[in-house]
């Protein structure tokens, strides 16, 4: 508690300093000279960690000073895309997700990464998972990120509940299976929902599980040729059935309940079970957590695909236009190596270390006691995560629970309205998914065109 208490303030430190225009503690931003870099990041806390340990190791080792400018998620995105898309230079790294990265790529605002790893074996390429590495390449199948910290998706559920009601968790769950554990379960105990899962708007919130559901029953947004899939009879049996199972069977005040809001009906016992995130078990499993030892785990449930949880990362790019990249890729290879993990496990705890991007990290006994009842799980989910291929059919994108085009957060978004729409008894699940065919139409359509153009 002592340990979280301090990097909350750490944290008002860093929002603090940021909102007054100083880029951290390495100083205003451009400063420093020849042997520094400026960082821009998102507050995340494994980024405060980072920030914390950066100049008595980093710094101290390589005689870099590292300048940071650390900013919300939602702010520091349009930053990044204002400063890497003018390819000003003002900032050498920044964080970056895995969907972003392609399309930098695409658009030569960041550099590969293959000639440094190339010349630095110690970084140990082949020790990132490789969907991550996947994930993390531009069209010309170079790598042009590296990941700080990994995630996919799975299903937490409440063991000792399932095995009070007589009932077994498959070991591959079907989604139809997870609807009937489901309502069984639904008011087992007072105030318990069976499921809990994302209804909140936004691309990030309901589309982030809800296309890893669509994925598996067999939709996509769109197909290879650019053809939108929204109101296909794929897509809506997905949505059908998601908002079927949170109506019936999911938790109070489903269409505004995000990742924050299902994490805490897990900890407070409102939930039997809950499909999210793979980083959400780290809450669940700490040492404060009412709900800790009773929480099972299983991949994420799938209807026509062998798999289906999504992948996420928060990585580091190299701007192109950065004069400074050989030291950037020295900050970038030390935040994102064993090394780092190693430091984090002993300098702050275990279960903070940024993992879910390292295979060594899985066989490390420090972690895996600390992280023993949801790592391998957790490495499971994110070594079947294909980002290339996360359906039944051909995608004209990389991406699972995205889709990787810059058009992609507005659309997501837009149609996510509809379905909270939807869960919410507004409006029926065609009358969404058809208002949401013609926004992806408008995108597919522009698609199209510069192929017909390029033909």
């Amino acid at each position: 508690m002592r340990r979280r208490r301090m990097r909350t303030l750490l944290l008002s430190l860093v929002v603090l300093l940021t909102s007054t225009a100083c880029a951290g503690w390495g100083g205003s931003v451009g400063g420093g000279g020849a042997n520094s870099i400026n960082v821009l990041m998102v507050n995340n806390p494994q980024m405060v960690d980072l920030q914390r340990l950066t100049a008595e190791h980093f710094t101290k080792a390589t005689g870099i000073t590292v300048n940071f400018t650390v900013l919300p998620e939602n702010d520091v995105r349009d930053k990044i895309s204002q400063e890497f898309s003018s390819q000003a230079g003002q900032y050498d790294v920044a964080s970056l997700s895995n969907f972003e990265i392609p399309i930098y790529a695409r658009s030569g605002w960041i550099a590969p990464m293959d000639p440094y790893i190339a010349a630095d074996p110690a970084f140990d390429q082949a020790d990132i998972l490789p969907p991550m590495t996947e994930s993390l390449k531009g069209p010309d199948g170079q790598i042009y990120g590296q990941p700080f910290y990994g995630e996919s998706s799975f299903l937490m559920y409440r063991a000792d509940v399932l095995q009070a009601a007589g009932i077994t968790m498959p070991e591959q769950p079907t989604w139809q299976q997870v609807a009937d554990i489901a309502a069984r379960l639904d008011g087992v105990q007072p105030g318990m929902a069976g499921i809990c899962l994302r209804g909140q708007p936004g691309w990030g919130q309901v589309f982030a599980p809800l296309t890893t559901v669509v994925n598996t029953f067999g939709g996509t947004w769109f197909t290879i040729d650019w053809q939108a899939g929204v109101n296909s009879p794929e897509f809506t049996k997905a949505v059908q059935f998601y908002v079927d199972l949170v109506r019936e069977h999911g938790e109070a005040g489903a269409p505004q309940a995000g990742f924050t809001e299902c994490l805490n009906n897990m900890v407070q016992g409102n939930a039997a079970m809950w499909y999210d995130a793979t980083s959400a078990a780290g809450s669940l499993e700490a040492a404060d957590s009412p709900v800790r030892g009773k929480i099972g785990y299983a991949p994420a449930p799938v209807v026509e695909t062998d798999s289906s949880g999504w992948l996420y990362a928060w990585s580091w790019g190299i701007q192109a236009a950065s004069e400074k990249k050989d030291a950037a890729w020295k900050f970038v290879s030390w935040a994102s190596s064993k090394e780092y993990e190693q430091l984090v496990g002993e300098q702050v705890g275990w279960s903070d270390v940024p993992a879910g991007k390292r295979a060594s990290t899985y066989e490390n006994p420090q972690y895996v006691a600390e992280a023993g009842a949801f790592a391998e799980q957790t490495k499971h989910a994110i070594e079947t995560a294909d980002p290339r291929n996360p359906g039944v059919q051909p995608r004209p994108a990389i991406g699972i629970q995205f889709v990787g085009i810059p058009e992609f957060p507005d659309l997501g978004t837009q149609v996510s309205q509809e379905v909270s729409s939807a869960i919410a008894g507004l409006v029926t699940v065609d009358q969404a998914l058809d208002r949401g065919q013609q926004l992806a139409d408008d995108v597919a359509e522009r698609y199209r065109s510069r192929a017909e153009g390029n033909s």
